[in-house]
């Protein structure tokens, strides 16, 4: 076995036992490689079939949890409304796995989040304003789905509410 697949076993064993995301930053501190070569293995893993999904914390392995899968449609213009949405839907017990748009010319764009708490939701949103990256629903006009995992049909009810009555909910 080369240096190499030695280090994708050892990157894939560790996402395996992890309980949360992580960075290609600490990956690479923990194998003593450049982040740029555990983004190139990551890249060979997934090829190879290994099911890694990058978040803006980091890697993580397989589907994550179990719940209901539901789609819900909203509209904000306002970064504070951003944070407000993706609280209310984070209180309610959901996880916001991501962010879906319907882009004129490249269709559909999905950004992947995986979002479970508003110490998830202050991260990210510290991560938008500290590289001034503009959210994917600035080219829609604010209006875009999220995907959410949520623990019970009622928790998703009341998620739907809350955002209906905080005027994010796109009707």
């Amino acid at each position: 076995m080369t240096d190499g697949a030695l280090r994708r076993a050892a990157i894939a064993a560790i996402l395996e036992e992890a309980r949360s995301a992580v960075p290609a930053a600490s990956l690479a501190s923990k194998l003593g490689v450049s982040r740029q070569v555990i983004v190139g293995d990551i890249a060979l893993l997934r090829a190879s079939g290994a099911d890694i999904t990058a978040t803006p914390r980091g890697y993580i392995t397989g589907p994550g949890h179990a719940g209901l899968r539901r789609s819900v449609a909203c509209v904000h213009r306002l970064p504070q409304e951003m944070e407000q949405e993706l609280n209310i839907m984070v209180d309610n017990g959901c996880t916001v796995l991501d962010v879906v748009i319907e882009h004129a010319v490249y269709g559909q764009l999905t950004g992947e989040l995986r979002l479970s708490s508003r110490h998830d939701v202050r991260q990210f949103m510290e991560r938008i304003s500290a590289e001034q990256a503009p959210p994917l629903s600035t080219l829609t006009g604010g209006v875009h789905l999220h995907t959410l995992l949520c623990p019970s049909a009622e928790a998703c009810e009341r998620t739907i509410k809350e955002l209906a009555a905080a005027g994010i909910l796109f009707e």
